[in-house]
């Protein structure tokens, strides 16, 4: 069974949030429920993509944009599936669909003892920031 790449759509909600709450280091939150990704999605179409095995959905990627800046989300890959470069396919995608859009920056946040997620993205030739403190509030 081949891999096959494709946009992400709301129909896709329940598998991908089951491997995200599968994967080590993932860290969720209301803004990940179904009806917060279905408007991420619709606000930034042709951004996030998912990746199939014989119909089963064994990546993801949540990607967007503020006009400015794009931000990449949730990537995630089965375990026993890492290593095959499904995870670079599916950030290639993201960041030609934000290159496309005019977004030439994008930025991800990987929680600090995330130790695969660090790894991931440190191989993959990102540079890691120091210097920037993030606050949150609830609105």
């Amino acid at each position: 069974m081949g891999l096959s790449f494709r946009e992400m759509t709301i129909d896709d909600y329940e598998a991908s949030y089951s491997l995200w709450t599968e994967t080590e280091g993932m860290v969720l939150s209301d803004a990940d429920s179904k009806q917060a990704i279905d408007g991420y999605l619709e606000r930034n179409p042709g951004c996030s993509f998912v990746c199939e095995e014989g119909g089963r959905i064994i990546g993801t990627i949540l990607c967007g944009h503020d006009g400015r800046r794009g931000y990449i989300y949730h990537a995630a890959v089965l375990p026993e599936r890492r290593g095959h470069g499904i995870g670079k396919r599916l950030v290639d995608l993201s960041l030609a669909a934000l290159q496309a859009a005019g977004i030439m920056k994008c930025h991800l946040f990987v929680v600090a003892d995330n130790e695969i997620g660090s790894r991931f993205w440190n191989r993959a030739g990102w540079m890691k920031r120091d210097g920037i403190i993030i606050f949150s509030a609830n609105t």
